[in-house]
């Protein structure tokens, strides 16, 4: 057996998050444009006597190291499907931000989920892996294939997009996560009552996307979660007028937050608005990447 396999698993952004009315399973139809950026954990797989999650890094204390960590939950989701024992030490380096909006845990899933794959000889199918990771959130087949695509459902039926250059992002981490199902919860509850329309993509973001337009995306970047994000934690608005203030095109919660991100016109600008947002003091760090990434990777 491999003594060990890593795969390098990228973070994402959301330039468009469309969000349908609550269904009667309690999830939302989603138009979800995301773009894999350039923020990466590593998963390492390696044979053990038993199930074992560890991780190092930034915040890493805040990662859960018991069964409910995704990767520990697509380890045990390869492995019962192969008949055999999930007897691994996963290692977890992180440097995507923790509960962020920037699907972390998601990702950790998908490279575990690969790693085991690998070091199991499992042979798994892609559209197999696919499934399981269907299984795990919504987010989790994203991680998987990288680059953009347009999610749909409750965003785990994946559509690849084409992007016609780089884009560069500056991402705001702030202090403390923000729960997903509480984000949703709030859309709920400032929706109610209204005509939530069913969501879909914007063809000008799509176009953006395809033909590389920086300007042309920075108008049409678009988080339906974002009113609700800022009704829980009001200070991020701080975040988004700082970076704008200091020369970014545009600027969104990504997904459902904490994290603010920030469209720039380059890389001299990202960097820029990356230390204009420090200084500014609304935020707890600032990290600068391109997109679209690749996806879940053996490196």
């Amino acid at each position: 057996m491999t003594e060990s396999i890593t795969v390098r698993v990228p973070a994402k952004v959301n330039v468009q998050l469309a969000v349908g009315a609550a269904r009667p399973d309690g999830f939302h139809d989603l138009a979800n444009v995301f773009l894999a950026v350039s923020l990466y954990d590593e998963v390492t797989a390696t044979p053990a006597d038993r199930l074992r999650i560890t991780c190092s890094g930034p915040d890493a204390g805040q990662v859960p190291l018991d069964a409910s960590n995704l990767a520990a939950r697509a380890a045990v989701a390869l492995a019962d499907r192969h008949g055999i024992a999930p007897d691994v030490h996963l290692h977890i380096a992180k440097d995507i931000p923790v509960a962020g909006g920037m699907a972390g845990g998601s990702a950790d899933g998908a490279g575990a989920l690969l790693a085991c794959d690998a070091l199991w000889n499992t042979g798994a199918s892609r559209d197999e892996l696919l499934d399981i990771c269907a299984e795990l959130g919504s987010d989790v087949p994203f991680s998987l294939i990288g680059g953009a695509a347009l999610g749909t459902g409750r965003g785990e039926r994946l559509t690849p997009l084409e992007v016609g250059s780089a884009f560069h992002w500056v991402f705001a981490v702030a202090d403390g996560g923000l729960s997903t199902p509480a984000v949703y919860g709030e859309f709920d509850r400032l929706t109610a009552g209204t005509d939530v329309p069913p969501p879909a993509a914007a063809p000008a973001l799509l176009d953006a996307l395809r033909t590389g337009d920086a300007t042309a995306l920075a108008g049409a970047l678009a988080n339906d979660l974002q009113p609700a994000a800022l009704s829980l934690r009001p200070s991020l608005a701080d975040t988004l007028a700082a970076g704008t203030g200091a020369g970014a095109l545009a600027g969104l919660v990504s997904g459902s937050g904490p994290t603010t991100a920030f469209l720039v016109k380059d890389a001299d600008a990202a960097d820029a608005v990356a230390a204009a947002l420090l200084a500014s003091g609304t935020c707890r760090t600032a990290r600068v990447a391109t997109s679209p990434a690749p996806g879940a990777t053996v490196v």
